[in-house]
């Protein structure tokens, strides 16, 4: 096994300008990956997150990128692969802000949009990047999921349920595809000091009962950093873990357990 952690290449990070995304592109430049970051409406962070990697002497580029738009992602999956040479693993943690609401409080609008969003809009980047892998000679996919597939967490379900669909497409992959050198896995990511947490608390919407009760089910007591994230992303994605597909990690200091 070679010393590198990754083959030459870069690591698609499809949510990068996000809270969280910006430490997982972090992380995979501190590992030796190049880094390619999407954004939706950030430019400007994207922007930031690609100089900061550049400073580390890695090669980082940026695109804009619409999951909605499967003509779009299948032209910056082309990009990267001509800018970088191959793209080696697909990050996906690209995540709308999400309601707090029951069930029975659900749209049929409100449902559809969610579905769209992250389920279609993760089988649109598979679509368009699993030929280019297995055509190079394997790959990774890292899916950033929640921690509430372990736990149910009321009011969360517009961001539980369609991630736990993304997690099923996950397995389907390692199961289908690892004959061609393809791996497949996801990171539970729990409640983090970033990202939808931080603006849902700014929002009102986590009030000090909410923040009380949730400590409640975290064996660590201490919300967790969002490169604590990008660790776990790097290690799934790596050659330290070629014999690990069809696997979950919850980083969610005990969530529940």
């Amino acid at each position: 096994m070679t010393n590198k952690l990754f083959p030459e290449g870069a690591a698609l990070i499809v949510g990068g300008s996000g809270g969280i995304g910006r430490y997982v592109c972090t992380e995979f430049a501190n590992a030796g990956s190049d880094v390619a970051i999407t954004y939706h409406n950030n430019q400007g962070p994207a922007e930031e997150a690609a100089e900061t990697i550049r400073k580390t002497g890695r090669k980082a580029t940026t695109h804009k990128l619409s999951t909605s738009d499967a003509g779009q992602v299948a032209q910056v999956i082309a990009d990267v692969v001509k800018a970088h040479g191959r793209l080696h693993t697909v990050v996906y943690g690209a995540a709308p802000l999400t309601e707090q609401l029951y069930i029975s409080e659900y749209t049929l609008e409100r449902w559809q949009k969610s579905i769209d969003q992250e389920v279609n809009g993760f089988f649109r980047v598979v679509h368009a990047s699993l030929p280019v892998m297995k055509a190079a000679g394997g790959g990774s996919y890292v899916h950033l999921g929640s921690a509430g597939d372990s736990w149910w967490p009321e009011k969360d379900g517009l961001s539980v349920i369609p991630k736990a669909a993304n997690e099923a497409l996950i397995q389907g992959l390692a199961k289908e595809e690892g004959k061609h050198g393809i791996r497949a896995n996801t990171v539970l990511v729990g409640v983090i000091k970033a990202g939808m947490f931080l603006e849902l608390t700014k929002q009102g919407v986590f009030d000090q009962a909410w923040i009380d009760e949730t400590h409640k089910l975290l064996a660590l007591k201490r919300w967790g950093e969002p490169e604590e994230i990008g660790y776990a992303a790097v290690f799934l994605a790596s050659n330290k873990a070629l014999y690990v597909t069809g696997q979950k990690i919850s980083v969610s200091g005990g969530f529940g357990v």
